[in-house]
């Protein structure tokens, strides 16, 4: 049994409700008349819309999986909308299928300018929607907080969400483009820029920390910065190089559940110059170091 009504928004009979919509969304940014100048492009998106109102409603598209192009006698969906002529597709369509149809032509005023978004399908808003890439400071990324840009030369503030992460998208709402009285969103990817003082995995930070070799061998304590406040911590006795000392809860607050991660901090234990210490001190040392 044809299904040209298929054919027209390039889904097979077994796609699903979602795949019916994202191809009808695609095909309407493509033909519709505000875009595409092309000669036949308003025809094309009036077929379009008409095949969407049929198959986005599960009685209209129960009746078509059962009847096929036979509905439209015999003729394919797409011959049969462009071969009514000047009869209102809609008003034909809706003696065919009953029930209301959404009225895809009405919105075209006499110059071809389409005033009525989709006709009553309020799918369009995706089109309006503007995209941009912004970079924030890699402590905002943890902390959160307000942040400027510049898009299309207006600033916008907006709110970052603590705990963030590189390459996540902030929807803004009423950012984005105009059109016809109704106005998109402004979708932000994020690149967080790099931190000379942290590594970040996932929820976790790492920090390199330089300690003498004097608290390497006997311990002892030192002030450390986190991105939130200053943490005195304790460096044990025979303490290796690269060693890592974890600081619970002191890593990124996780932006859904709000669960802290850890810090881990790196030791580099800093070897004295030779040159600087007691003659005395060196011999015996040289003599009972293995």
């Amino acid at each position: 049994m044809s299904s040209s009504l298929y054919d027209t928004l390039g889904v097979s009979k077994n796609a699903s409700t979602d795949d019916i919509k994202k191809a009808y969304r695609r095909l309407a940014r493509q033909y519709h008349p505000d875009i595409n100048k092309e000669p036949g492009a308003e025809e094309k998106f009036k077929e379009i819309n008409a095949a969407y109102e049929i198959l986005s409603d599960e009685k209209k598209k129960a009746q078509y999986d059962r009847y096929g192009d036979s509905m439209f006698g015999g003729q394919s969906f797409q011959d049969f909308s462009r071969s009514a002529g000047g009869a209102d597709i809609n008003d034909i369509l809706k003696n065919i299928f009953g029930g209301g149809f959404g009225g895809f032509g009405g919105g075209f005023s006499s110059n071809n300018h389409f005033g009525g978004g989709f006709g009553g399908f309020g799918g369009f808003e995706e089109d309006l929607d503007l995209q941009a890439s912004i970079k924030i400071p890699f402590e905002k990324g943890i902390l959160g907080g307000e942040h400027s840009v510049m898009i299309n030369k207006e600033q916008v503030k907006i709110k970052i969400p603590h705990g963030i992460k590189d390459g996540e998208k902030l929807r803004i709402r009423n950012k984005g483009k105009m059109l016809n009285g109704q106005r998109g969103d402004l979708i932000l990817k994020v690149e967080l820029e790099k931190s000379h003082e942290y590594e970040r995995e996932e929820d976790d930070l790492y920090k390199n920390i330089e300690i003498s070799l004097k608290t390497a061998l006997f311990g002892g304590k030192i002030n450390i910065q986190t991105p939130r406040k200053e943490v005195k911590i304790t460096i044990p006795p025979n303490s290796k190089n690269n060693q890592k000392i974890r600081l619970k809860g002191y890593g990124v607050q996780n932006r859904k559940t709000d669960i802290y991660g850890d810090m881990y901090l790196i030791l580099n234990v800093k070897l004295p110059d030779i040159s600087t210490l007691d003659t005395e001190f060196l011999k015996i040392l040289e003599e009972k170091l293995s």
